[in-house]
This record gives structure tokens, C-alpha cells and sequence, in this order.
């Protein structure tokens, strides 16, 4: 579902979201709700987002280049921020604009049974597709919370996260439409089909507005984990011939993609060979032991022979 992880998850998003959104489309046309139509739009914007992450994925996988000496990890993160633009602009845009509309010029749905069939089936389609994402984000993460909300903004996998936001925003539009349209019905007020369709558009505004936040950190450059860097102290420092280091510099440059900087202090009266083997066998020790660094940059403070 990830860069680092497997796609079976977006594979899936795309395919269920791309069925439900033509049923949302049909069960709209036969119904004339707002709602519902705006449910359709944010279907299909979810189908295009998974498509881009997917691009992201794939472009992240290209190696290194003279113009990109450390790859191209950040493609999944700048596909991600675009994904954020799009819920906020098509997904979120589209569905205020269709309920102001409905506010406006409103209809009675006179038979809703298109759109309980449709939401009911969306609502455990997408509450699967959830629990999967959920299942396997949190699989994959060595460092846990219960508060996912704290998991996802630690998180470097900007695909993966993206699904999960994305899941979590469907389910949320479906549960909101479905109220719309039965409230509507039960009260003969046409005005809560088109209130219902403003509430997902608020919905999908603050759920792009996190997302994007989230992205521009990654692309900005975000530091690896404490537990990563703290462990690259001790690995430093537990170094008989190590007299003090500075502080780990780290950088992600995709979820499994780790820029390490280090400047060391070394014990006095070595002479170069020595320096260079002892300054090799750190670097082999760290990226063993933490193979998502990927590059290790070691500078020694010391006057050599």
C-alpha cells in the first residue's frame, strides 16, 4: 500500500471507489439528491488520487541520477500534496457549490431507495477498505500510539496515510449523505439534502487541509525518528575509539530513505588508514543495524597523520 510496502490496498481503493462512484452517479440521476451527486464527485476524485499515488510510488523507485544524486523518494510526497489539492479544490469545492445550488433550487426525493441501496453498500465497501489500510499501517510501524492521529503525523509514508485520510473522509461523507437523505425524507424537507452536501464539503476541506500540511513537512525535509537517531548515538558512542560526536543530522528522503550526516571526535594519534577503517566499520555497523539509512556521511574532527 505504500513506497515501502505493498499496493494491494490503492489497487483495491481505486477499483471499489471507481464502482461506487458510477452507482452514486445512477442513484443520483434516478433521485435528483445533491448529496448523493456529491458523494459521486468525491468517489471519483478519490479513483484519480489513487492513480496518482500510484505514480508516486513508481516515480520513487528511480535511481539516482547526477541531477538527483539521492533519488527520487520525494516523488510520493509531492504526489501526495497534490492529491490534497485535488480533494480540497474538486472533492470538497464541488460539493459546497452543489449544496448551495440544492439550497437554492430544491427538490423533494420522492422515492430514496436508490440512494440507501447505494450509501448502505458504499458505507461497508469503504469501511473494509479502512480497516485494511489501518491493519496494515500499523503493521508496519515498529513505534506505536493509540492515537492515530499521532501515528499518521509521525509517519513518513505519505501514500499510505493519504489512503487512510482518504478512507476516513469517505466513510465520514457516506454516513453524513446517508443522515441527509433520510432526514430529508422523514421531515419533507428538501433544504437537508443540500445542507448534507455543504457538511461533506467542509468534510473534505479540512481533511485536504491536513493532508497538504502533512506532505509540505515531508517535502520540506522532515528528521528521521528520535529512536533512529538516538540509536545512531549509541552506536557512535559506544565506539572504543570515539572520544564525543555531534548531533545526528538525518533527513527522509522517501519512507525508506534516510540521509545521515555525523561529525565524530576520535581518540588522538591515529594515523589515516586507522581513521578511514574505524570511520568504515561505523558506517557498515549503522546501516546494518537500521537499514532505512541509506546514505551515511561521517566527518572526523581530528588532525591525522
Amino acid at each position: 500500500m505504500a513506497a515501502g510496502g505493498s499496493n494491494i490496498a490503492i489497487y483495491g481503493a481505486i477499483g471499489a471507489n471507481f464502482l461506487i462512484a458510477i452507482s452514486k452517479f445512477v442513484a443520483s440521476f434516478f433521485t435528483g439528491s445533491s448529496a448523493m451527486l456529491a458523494e459521486g464527485i468525491h468517489s471519483l476524485v478519490d479513483t484519480g488520487n489513487g492513480l496518482l499515488l500510484l505514480l508516486g510510488i513508481k516515480r520513487s523507485k528511480q535511481k539516482p541520477d547526477k541531477l538527483h544524486p539521492f533519488g527520487y523518494g520525494k516523488e510520493v510526497y509531492f504526489w501526495s500534496f497534490v492529491v490534497s489539492i485535488l480533494i480540497f479544490a474538486l472533492g470538497g469545492g464541488f460539493a459546497i457549490y452543489e449544496g448551495v445550488h440544492a439550497i437554492q433550487d430544491p427538490h423533494v426525493i420522492e422515492d430514496p431507495t436508490w440512494n440507501y441501496a447505494v450509501l448502505g453498500a458504499a458505507i461497508i465497501f469503504e469501511g473494509i477498505a479502512l480497516y485494511l489500510a489501518l491493519k496494515t499501517f500499523n503493521k508496519a510501524r515498529s513505534h506505536k500510539s493509540k492515537n492515530i492521529i499521532k501515528n499518521i503525523i509521525s509517519s513518513k509514508d505519505a501514500a499510505t496515510f493519504a489512503v487512510i485520510i482518504e478512507d476516513t473522509a469517505a466513510v465520514t461523507g457516506l454516513v453524513v449523505a446517508l443522515l441527509g437523505v433520510f432526514l430529508s425524507q422523514q421531515l419533507n424537507n428538501p433544504y437537508l439534502d443540500g445542507a448534507a452536501s455543504i457538511v461533506i464539503g467542509a468534510i473534505l476541506l479540512a481533511v485536504a487541509t491536513f493532508l497538504a500540511r502533512e506532505s509540505k513537512g515531508l517535502l520540506l525535509g522532515e528528521s528521521a525518528h528520535p529512536e533512529v537517531v538516538d540509536e545512531v548515538e549509541r552506536i557512535i558512542n559506544s565506539n572504543e575509539y570515539v572520544k564525543d560526536s555531534g548531533l545526528p543530522q538525518t533527513m527522509h528522503f522517501g519512507p525508506d530513505k534516510i540521509l545521515l550526516i555525523v561529525e565524530v571526535d576520535l581518540i588522538e594519534d591515529l594515523e589515516f588508514l586507522e581513521a578511514e577503517k574505524i570511520v568504515d566499520d561505523l558506517r557498515n555497523e549503522i546501516m546494518e543495524k537500521r537499514p532505512n539509512i541509506k546514505e551515511v556521511y561521517i566527518q572526523t574532527t581530528n588532525k591525522l597523520r
